[in-house]
C-alpha cells in the first residue's frame, strides 16, 4: 500500500510523506500536524493536503480562516464533511505551480491528483497572530 492509499491508518514517521515532496513523513508535515507552525503558506498548503491524505480533519479545520467560506461554528458536522472527503478519495500526486509568498498574504497554485481526477486551485493564506490559515481558493 502506497503512502497515499494510507487515510485513516497510522502512517509510519518514515513513509514518505503524503505530501510528494520525496522527504519522510518525520522529516515533514508530520511536526506540523504534531502543532508546529508552518513557517510559509508554501509549507502549510503541503501539510494540508497530507491532512486531506490522512484524514486529519481536526487539522485542516484548526488551519482554515474564519473567513473561509467552509468555516462553521458547527465543527462535528464540518469534520464530517471533511471526513467523507477524504473517505471517498485516494490522493496520488501533488504539483505546486506558483508560490507568491508575502508577509501576511501569499498565494499557491497547485494541482492535486486525486484517484477519482485532479483539483487545480489558487488558495489564498493570510498570517493571522502569527500563523498561516487557508482563507480561500479559486479553481480552474
Amino acid at each position: 500500500m502506497t503512502c497515499c492509499n494510507i487515510a485513516f491508518m497510522k502512517l509510519s514517521a518514515n513513509a514518505p510523506c503524503p505530501c510528494h515532496s520525496g522527504k519522510k513523513y518525520k522529516l515533514c508535515c508530520q511536526s506540523y500536524h504534531r502543532g508546529i507552525l508552518p513557517a510559509t503558506a508554501l509549507l502549510l498548503m503541503r501539510s494540508r493536503y497530507s491532512a486531506y491524505a490522512l484524514g486529519l480533519a481536526d487539522y485542516i479545520i484548526k488551519t482554515t480562516h474564519p473567513d473561509n467560506p467552509d468555516f462553521t461554528s458547527d465543527t462535528m458536522e464540518w469534520k464530517n464533511g471533511i471526513l467523507e472527503f477524504c473517505r471517498s478519495s485516494r490522493f496520488t500526486g501533488l504539483k505546486i505551480t506558483e508560490f507568491i509568498d508575502g508577509e501576511s498574504e501569499a498565494f499557491v497554485t497547485f494541482e492535486a491528483v486525486l484517484d477519482h481526477g485532479s483539483i487545480n486551485e489558487k488558495s489564498r493564506f493570510l498570517k493571522v497572530a502569527g500563523r498561516w490559515l487557508y482563507e480561500s481558493g479559486t479553481f480552474f
